[in-house]
Formats: C-alpha cells, sequence, structure tokens
C-alpha cells in the first residue's frame, strides 16, 4: 500500500497503530482523519503520521492487511489464553513463603515502562511466593526471563553441589579442552538450556544500566568485547540467583561506586602479587586533592 506508518511509530501495533490500521480496514481514506487516532504518547505529530498515510489503498492491499489482522488478533487470544494457563499452573505450586508476613517488596520498575510482551496480570506475587525472594530486584531481569528460568531450573538448589556446577551446567563458565596436558581452547559449551539463554537475553539489556550490574557488564564489554561481556555478565547473574535460591536471602542491590571500589581493590592486589613475584614492592601513595593516587615502585 506504500505507507509509510513504521517511518513515524517505533511499534504499529501499538495503541495509535492498531487505531489507524482498524479504520482503514473499516474505510477511512483520508490521512488526516487516521492521523487523529494519535495517542497523546506518540512522539511524532499528527501532521506528521498524516503525510505517512498518504498511500495506494487497492483493493487487494486492504484484503492482506484484513488478513494479517485477523491472524494478529486469534494469535493475541491464544496468548492471553496461555497467560490464563500459566497462572492457574503456577497457582498450584506451594508457597515457599507466606506473602501476608513477608509482602512483596516494592517493584524496582514502575509498571508503565514494563515490556509490552508482559502478562496482562501481574505475576511477581505468584512467582515470589513460588521463588521465596523477589528475583525481579535484580537488574535485568523481568518476569518473563524470570519465568523461562524457574520453568528451567526449578526452585531446588541442592541439586548442584556448587554455584560452580549451576554455572557449568548452565553453560556460563570456561569449558576447557585439553590435549597433552595443555589448554588449547576456553570457549563455553554450546547448550540448547532456556535458562542459558534468558541470562544471556537479561545480561544484554544492561548496556545502560546504572546499577553496579551495569557498571560491570560496561567494563567486561571494554575489555573483552561484547559477545564475551554479555556471557561474563550472565555468569554472575546466575551466580546471584543462585544464592538467593539456596539461601533465601532478599536481593541487595550493591552501589556502582562500591563495585568500581572493589575493583580496583582487586586490580592493586593483583599488581601487587605480580610485583612480589618479581622482588618488587608496590607503595600507594594517599590521594590527594590535587594529585590523583598513583604507585611508585
Amino acid at each position: 500500500m506504500n505507507l509509510k506508518l513504521t517511518n513515524v511509530l517505533t511499534d504499529v501495533t501499538g495503541a495509535t497503530g492498531m487505531r489507524i490500521i482498524r479504520d482503514i480496514l473499516a474505510g477511512a481514506r483520508d490521512p488526516q482523519q487516521l492521523a487523529q487516532h494519535r495517542d497523546h504518547r506518540c512522539g511524532k505529530s499528527a501532521a506528521e503520521i498524516a503525510k505517512s498515510l498518504e498511500g495506494d489503498y487497492r483493493r487487494e492491499h486492504v484484503f492482506a492487511l484484513q488478513q494479517a489482522v485477523e491472524l494478529y488478533d486469534v494469535y493475541s487470544k491464544k496468548l492471553k489464553a496461555c497467560d490464563v494457563e500459566i497462572e492457574q499452573q503456577m497457582a498450584q505450586f506451594e508457597p515457599r513463603i507466606d506473602i501476608e508476613a513477608f509482602p512483596l517488596p516494592a517493584a524496582t520498575r514502575p509498571r508503565a515502562i514494563r515490556p509490552k510482551n508482559d502478562p496482562a496480570s501481574d505475576l511477581r506475587p505468584a512467582l515470589y511466593q513460588m521463588a521465596g525472594v523477589d528475583l525481579t530486584q535484580i537488574d535485568g531481569l523481568n518476569i518473563l526471563s524470570i519465568q523461562a528460568i524457574l520453568s528451567e531450573i526449578g526452585t531446588d538448589m541442592s541439586k548442584w553441589k556448587t554455584v560452580k556446577h549451576f554455572t557449568s551446567w548452565l553453560g556460563l563458565s570456561p569449558h576447557n579442552e585439553k590435549t597433552g596436558g595443555k589448554v588449547i581452547r576456553r570457549k563455553t559449551r554450546k547448550t540448547d538450556n532456556r535458562a542459558n539463554r534468558a541470562f544471556r537475553l537479561a545480561a544484554a539489556t544492561l548496556g545502560r544500566s546504572q546499577s553496579a550490574l551495569g557498571v560491570f557488564y560496561r567494563r567486561m564489554k571494554a575489555k573483552l568485547g561484547t559477545p564475551k561481556a554479555v556471557v561474563a555478565t550472565a555468569h554472575k547473574l546466575a551466580r546471584i540467583v543462585y544464592h538467593l535460591l539456596k539461601y533465601q536471602v532478599p536481593f541487595s542491590a550493591l552501589p556502582p561506586a562500591q563495585e568500581d571500589a572493589r575493583y580496583r581493590e582487586r586490580a592493586l592486589r593483583n599488581l601487587q602479587r605480580k610485583a612480589l613475584k618479581l622482588g618488587v614492592r608496590i607503595v600507594i601513595d594517599p590521594p590527594s586533592v590535587t594529585q590523583a593516587p598513583g604507585l611508585v615502585s
């Protein structure tokens, strides 16, 4: 139809896009009339939207659009039915925590900015009762990713002896291949584990996060590149989830400044250890107002 709706709308299946499309199927053709369906949250003006609605409304094109919208509606109904079934299945799990005695913590992300693919009903209480801790407090993890992770790993962490066994099973730790006693490859092993994919997707969303996990991701990205940074951050997220589920403790977010300080301390310890092997002692200058901290050997 040569309509340029995607140039002015980020998502044509949003409120503005679907109202315009359904009005076109109802017989409307005037761009100015169609542009009046603009939602107040839309970043483009009605005039810009109207300019993108000047197209060729041939009958065969409208018919194809009608077929696509009908399929979209059918799949939307099926997805809602799946959400209802998932809710009923989750209600059958025995709660690990009394939500009245230990209320659900406040959400770290407002409902208004949550992904549109999230279920219509809030599954946080059900996931909280199932796991015994609120995993949505962890930066990068949302309802869908937590649902996928718990459906794959469960809530009983005694199946893995240590957190290293857990991350190895997930395929998020190096799989060293040796020959003749020499390591020839350190890449992670390939896996179809759904929890692995969920942790990786969660890690990839932390690029602009101002949290300590976001700081860690950006530092790993600068050092190792994006693919390895995603794996390293996914590994860190997996360790956090393991610890929370095993010991039933709430998540306590580390301030970004404290994460930087801990990284600096680790870097200094590594330097001191390497210097001692070379017979050199490193003395750390106390920080001053006029001069940045330095190292004297």
